[in-house]
């Protein structure tokens, strides 16, 4: 097994195993699928609700059609469905408060609160937060005035990246190559044509070159426990080409990911952090997602976000051989105290299945039609789903659906993925074919697993 301890509960968690729990999870991706699926495995749930959910959840536990807009809609609905415990999924509600709403009303809940979420909701907080404290990051100005961004042009090298503070989506990063699309660029966004407030202030950040990875840790102020690192893929097409999506197909363990590596982001991002908002006053309990950035100087982030990523929960919650919803509960009572997990010694991968058009305009409404005998390995996660008037399985979003597969080995794993990716059906469907390349790159020695990566 990775990892060298095992997760130790505090006596209020303990005395709560036996108590039946309703849980409700929020969102209606991939992620919370996921989610639904791992706390409809854990012994501590007796009943599991999403809302709104999607087509693949609506198959397996009652979903609630709630506006996720309006944090009030979401603290209606745990009141009226019981819940004793909710999970949230996407950010957009906990930079709202959710948390804080759900709390006040007595009802436990998983996701850091609206302070600690400003590390995803305001990338502008989060980069000055890394500076005053010595984060390895990108160097970056923050701006919401178009002269001095335009003027600040003049003392940067290009390619420069251009941010939306807010969120955006996971399309608010932009690089550029010249100075003329850079204005371009921080006119859109300050001007609210691009991404609307999210837009409104803008980070120009040097570009920083090396391989991107992902670090997943569940967080109880100065606690955490770490979950296997992964890698994404961001870019539509083959061979990391074209424009960035919510995420093509992600894999675990990334091996990019090396012992000195992760030690790094331990001692040099991860325990600074967690200081850092102890110090300014935040308490932050939930998931903390570093995206990290692996230079010739060492790690550096390049983003927080305060929830799972998704495809990468798909990749690893698979592996975790402890209770996810266990695990949750002792974040949210403050009750975790080791900084380590039982994780299986296996690999996993997904392989995410969009609508041909994605992340631009793409068709929905596709009749969708999966194994039915799918093999004990493999899973259909479901993304962009719902049930059609007449009880149908249609597509309803750009990524609509990832399959999951563990494995001994990476290769193994992802050549199961692949099996199931070609015997889906639905008019649109399209994917990319060279998710976890890079790794098996380098255990090959060849340029991808079909010859399509760089």
């Amino acid at each position: 097994m990775r990892g060298g301890h095992t997760l130790r509960l505090g006596k209020q968690a303990r005395m709560r195993k036996t108590s039946a729990m309703k849980v409700l999870v929020i969102g209606s991706g991939g992620r919370e699928h996921s989610l639904v699926r791992a706390c409809l495995r854990s012994p501590l749930a007796s009943t599991v609700m999403a809302a709104p959910g999607n087509g693949g959840m609506a198959q397996e536990v009652r979903c609630f059609p709630v506006d996720l807009g309006e944090v009030d809609n979401i603290v209606a609905c745990a009141k009226q469905c019981a819940a004793n415990f909710v999970v949230i999924g996407p950010e957009n509600p906990l930079r709202d408060g959710v948390i804080d709403a759900l709390q006040e009303q007595g009802i436990p809940a998983f996701g850091p609160n609206r302070e600690a979420a400003r590390l995803e909701g305001s990338k502008a907080f989060a980069k000055q937060l890394m500076e005053k404290y010595g984060i390895p990051t990108a160097k970056a100005g923050v701006f919401d005035d178009l002269k001095l961004s335009i003027a600040h042009l003049d003392t940067v090298s290009f390619p420069v990246v251009i941010k939306a503070s807010g969120l955006a989506a996971g399309k608010g990063v932009i690089i550029v190559e010249t100075p003329a699309v850079a204005v371009t660029t921080i006119e859109g966004m300050l001007s609210g044509a691009s991404f609307g407030d999210a837009g409104k202030r803008v980070l120009i950040e040097e570009y920083m070159t090396g391989e991107e990875a992902s670090i997943t840790l569940l967080v109880s102020g100065r606690h955490f426990v770490a979950l296997p690192p992964s890698q994404d893929h961001k870019r539509i097409g083959e061979g990391d080409t074209g424009l960035n999506t919510g995420g093509m197909g992600a894999y675990a363990p990334a091996a990019v990911v090396s012992d000195r590596i992760n030690r790094q982001v331990i001692t040099q991002i991860v325990e600074p952090l967690l200081a850092a908002l102890e110090n300014e006053g935040i308490h932050y309990a939930g998931v903390l997602y570093v995206g990290i950035m692996i230079t010739a100087d060492g790690p550096k982030v390049v983003e927080f976000n305060v929830r799972l990523g998704d495809p990468e929960t798909q990749v690893l919650l698979p592996l975790l051989d402890s209770d996810p919803l266990e695990l949750m509960q002792a974040c949210a009572q403050g009750t975790l105290d080791s900084k380590s997990v039982r994780i299986k010694d296996l690999f996993a991968v997904a392989v995410v299945l969009a609508s041909s058009g994605y992340p631009n305009s793409y068709a929905k409404g596709d009749r969708i039609n999966i194994p039915g005998n799918l093999p004990s390995d493999v899973d259909v996660i479901h993304a962009g789903t719902r049930l059609d008037e007449s009880g149908d399985l249609v597509s309803s979003g750009g990524r609509v659906l990832g399959v999951v597969a563990t494995a001994e080995n990476l290769s193994w794993a992802v050549e199961r993925a692949y099996a199931i990716c070609e015997a889906i059906e639905y008019r649109s469907k399209y994917f990319r074919h060279d998710i976890g390349w890079r790794q098996m790159r380098r255990e090959n020695g060849t340029s991808s697993p079909d010859g399509v990566g760089p």
